[in-house]
Formats: structure tokens, C-alpha cells, sequence
């Protein structure tokens, strides 16, 4: 069976697959996310996620299936990447507090054997409750925002100000694992769910 490889430093997108039985391996892709330009989010990540894949490809053992996603918030016509520091953090949480923003997750997947390519992007809706300013200064205070687009993140204390969604969960954490799923299928990838350490 091929080895199915992980082109992230994501430590949720690690916890997804773990927690559904996936095994993997981990190869970081040292890739520039600002080198695409101005693109529709949707694009955007499905691009991104293609450039972390053939970046980590080369590195990869040859009947390797390598899997990359990147995520962007987007809200009234703008992407929310990563924050850059605490103030940037705190000015997207003022400005996501109280109203509704759009989670866009791409994915790309290639078995290298085979010379096949799957990508695909999810988006889902997210309703955030009114903020407190000091309930933004105590949640980036757990520093938890600075690696997350948007500043915060679902799975974590960001999930206290979440009051809805619309759309797959799995892809505001960052990974649907669904569509992963099925497409991990296609290429003779299964989780093991027996015998697993689920965190």
C-alpha cells in the first residue's frame, strides 16, 4: 500500500487525520504563500494547496501520495491570513466579532506512482457571537490565533465565540475529512481504525 504523506506543519490538520486512523509521515513544504497574488479564495487555496503538494513531491518516497491543504478566512471582500502579530490579530478578531465570515479549505492530493491529482476546495459560513475586548485580549494572550488564519480557531478557545456554521466543520478545523476521505479511497489510501491511539 502506498505511504501516505502529510505536506503540513499544522498541528489540527495533524490531529484530524490521526484522529480519524490515518497513518502518515510528515514533510513541511517550504513554500512562499504570498508569492500567488490577489486570487478568489476558493482559487486561492486550491493554488496553494498544489504548490505545497509539488513542492514536498520530490522529497517524498516514490509510491508516496502526498496530501497539502491551506486555509483562508475571507470576510467583506478581503482574505484573513495568518496574523502577522498580536495587534493584526486583534484588529480581525474586532472586526470577524458579531458577524458572519466564510471559511475556505483547499486541498490537493497526488499519488506519485500513478501520476493522479485530486483538488478541491470546501467553504463554509461562520457566525461569531459579539467579542468583549478583553475576551480578545485573553484569547490571544493563550497565543493560540498567531498560527491560525483569522485569529482563532474553531477546535480550540476560538470555539467559545462561535455561535453557528454552515457547511463541514472539519473544513473551518482545516481538513474535510470527508471529501478526504473518499478521495484517499480513490488512490488506495485507508484509515486504520483498529488498534489507534485517538487523541
Amino acid at each position: 500500500m502506498s505511504k501516505l504523506i502529510l505536506a503540513s506543519v499544522s498541528k489540527r490538520r495533524q490531529e484530524i487525520l490521526k484522529n480519524t486512523g490515518y497513518e502518515f509521515d510528515i514533510i513541511v513544504p517550504d513554500v512562499d504563500e504570498d508569492s500567488l497574488g490577489e486570487l478568489a479564495p476558493s482559487k486561492l487555496v486550491v493554488e496553494l494547496a498544489k504548490l505545497k503538494a509539488c513542492e514536498v513531491i520530490s522529497k517524498a518516497p516514490k509510491d508516496a501520495v502526498i496530501l497539502a491543504a491551506d486555509t483562508v478566512v475571507f470576510f467583506k471582500g478581503t482574505v484573513l491570513g495568518k496574523p502577522k502579530d498580536k495587534t493584526h490579530a486583534q484588529s480581525m478578531l474586532e472586526a470577524l466579532s458579531g458577524n458572519m465570515h466564510h471559511v475556505y479549505t483547499g486541498v490537493c492530493i497526488c499519488d506519485r506512482a500513478n501520476n493522479n491529482e485530486i483538488s478541491f476546495c470546501e467553504k463554509a459560513a461562520v457566525h461569531m457571537s459579539p467579542m468583549k475586548k478583553e475576551e480578545i485580549d485573553a484569547y490571544i494572550e493563550t497565543g493560540q490565533p498567531m498560527d491560525k488564519a483569522g485569529s482563532y480557531g474553531i477546535q480550540g478557545p476560538g470555539g467559545l465565540f462561535v455561535s453557528g456554521i454552515e457547511g463541514d466543520f472539519f473544513a473551518v478545523c482545516g481538513l474535510p475529512v470527508n471529501r478526504v476521505y473518499n478521495a484517499l479511497k480513490d488512490m488506495g489510501i485507508y484509515p486504520k481504525m483498529k488498534n489507534t491511539d485517538y487523541i
